[in-house]
């Protein structure tokens, strides 16, 4: 049997009760069909419905009173406060445990964003938003994109997961795990995620990291990877402010050139996009590659300024290199990759195939379009020592004012040396027996050396000579003025030039100290005599 109530709205309201949660409804019409719709109340026309702060209105909706639940259809509207609003094309709402279904077009308002989706769930208890079948939500500044996501309305915040992507008209962001704030524009990244600048296609790459999507200011802890334009930042950490240009990057950090074949690692640097400079230090080495096989140069700083064709790279304090066939040792390097010019300064001393080369400076030319060695410039005080293939105790010794030299295939072949050349050089036959020892002096000497040995010598101006028998050498003869040799500071593996050098921090010994050790060699009486000439101690 059918029961037909009609009721005017605003002029009477029914008034339902489930515990402790009211519920307030109306409508134009209201009628019970027990037959049609088993335990409901049917509204239609003008139905409103109040609950606890959230109103409620749509064109036709059923109450269960058993369950305390409301079925809304058709331009449902719901405002909670003054601050959200959402329509959509059916509402299910469970008064007892205020969860709110919406699906169909559904489009929820707050002040700072507006959502879009076919299915939205609405917990009211903990004033939480998500869907799980796609959603979109625009901001001021973005709009993101995700399949599932929640939206807390207490902090203004989406917890977006599963193809997630945050678009502005500068940048495009995609993820599977971000929170975002819409009040904020604040980012934070929990999975594999990336960042494309829309303007310069600059791209940064993280699996754990923040992005303030108003600021361009970004900070990334996890995988974190900058692709620059010229440049590829990898580090532990990745700081980057877009809008200034500027990026730092702390611990395990590597920068690849990506236009040269030029690598530099560290454990703090910093970029200045503008300037087309980058600042690296701590165990900072320049890494080139060529035929694979790679440069290290090591410093305490490194500092790279210039665009890619007239790029600058100088490193300071500490210098050491490391290349398999070359190795190097100074106080500060600044090469011209434009002029593929290596200048050495500060006490520097170069290793090639079993050759020390010392001198005030040293200057290295490649070939630009090959970047293999091409010649060698040694200034002032230039001095190239190797040792005699059979002793320990014998070097050839080529020094002058200047010295020049060419490279071939990364090895030496050629020596000029230009004024006040001497040499010293150890002469065998065949069978690797000594000999002679030869002494030259000349203005300018020309040496041609086939893997490190001296092959042939060509005196271009008048010299003088004398070649001595091993057993009738002079002891002055043996040594050049100024010989030194520095095997124990020459980098044997790239591990090497981050080795500090060691010093002998003994206390120097007197005059005296070191008179005494030898006078224990002498006749007793020999002693006796040298010991009364010595200072005694007052």
């Amino acid at each position: 049997m059918k029961r037909i109530l009609l009721f005017l709205f605003l002029t009477q309201t029914a008034f339902v009760f489930s515990q402790t949660k009211k519920m307030v409804f109306g409508a134009a019409q209201q009628f019970v069909d027990e037959e049609k719709y088993p335990g409901a109340t049917v509204l239609l026309g003008n139905v409103k419905m109040t609950h606890k702060g959230a109103v409620l209105t749509c064109s036709k909706a059923f109450y269960y009173k058993k369950l305390n639940f409301f079925k809304a259809i058709d331009n449902v509207l719901i405002k909670q406060g003054d601050t959200i609003t959402q329509i959509s094309d059916y509402v299910d709402y469970d008064a007892n445990t205020e969860q709110a279904l919406s699906w169909g077009n559904v489009v929820l308002k707050d002040p700072e964003m507006t959502l879009t989706t076919d299915t939205l769930h609405f917990d009211r208890l903990n004033q939480k938003l998500y869907y799980r079948t796609f959603a979109t939500i625009k901001d001021k500044t973005n709009t993101l994109k995700s399949k599932i996501g929640n939206y807390y309305l207490e902090n203004k915040k989406f917890t977006a997961t599963t193809r997630v992507t945050i678009v502005n008209p500068e940048h495009n962001l995609a993820s599977n795990h971000l929170d975002y704030y819409t009040n904020s524009g604040l980012v934070y990244l929990y999975g594999p995620s990336t960042i494309t600048n829309t303007k310069n296609k600059n791209k940064i790459y993280c699996e754990r990291g923040f992005y303030n999507t108003k600021t361009d200011i970004s900070y990334f802890i996890k995988n974190a990877k900058l692709y620059l334009k010229e440049r590829t930042v990898e580090g532990d950490s990745l700081y980057y402010d877009k809008k200034n240009g500027f990026a730092s990057a702390t611990n395990n950090i590597q920068v690849i050139d990506t236009v040269k074949n030029f690598v530099t690692r560290g454990n703090y640097a910093e970029i200045f996009e503008e300037k087309d400079s980058l600042f690296i230090i701590k165990k900072a080495v320049a890494i080139s590659i060529i035929d694979k096989d790679s440069t290290f140069i090591h410093g305490d700083t490194l500092l790279v300024t210039g665009v890619p064709d007239k790029r600058i790279v100088r490193t300071y304090h500490n210098v050491k290199i490391f290349k398999s066939d070359l190795q190097g040792k100074c106080d500060s390097i600044h090469t011209n990759q434009e002029k593929g010019l290596t200048r050495m300064f500060s006490n520097p001393v170069l290793w090639s195939d079993g050759n020390q080369i010392t001198g005030d400076t040293i200057h290295l030319l490649s070939n630009i379009e090959t970047e293999k060695l091409d010649s060698l410039k040694v200034l002032n005080n230039s001095f190239i020592v190797s040792k005699d293939s059979l002793s320990n105790d014998n070097f050839n010794q080529i020094k002058g004012r200047n010295i020049f030299g060419k490279f071939l295939e990364n090895k030496l072949k050629l020596l000029l040396v230009k004024g006040n050349a001497e040499s010293v050089y150890f002469n065998r036959n065949e069978e690797g027996v000594l000999e002679t020892v030869t002494k030259e002096i000349s203005s300018n000497i020309e040496f041609t050396l086939n893997e490190g040995e001296i092959e042939q010598i060509k005196y271009l101006k008048k010299s003088e000579g004398t070649t001595y028998p091993p057993s009738k050498l002079p002891e002055e003869v043996n040594r050049l003025n100024g010989f030194i040799w520095r095997e124990t500071e020459q980098p044997k593996s790239k591990e090497d030039i981050f080795k500090k050098d060691t010093q002998d921090k003994s206390p120097k010994k007197s005059k005296k100290d070191l008179v005494k050790p030898a006078l224990k060699k002498l006749p007793k009486k020999e002693r006796k005599r040298k010991k009364e000439i010595l200072p005694t101690k007052n």
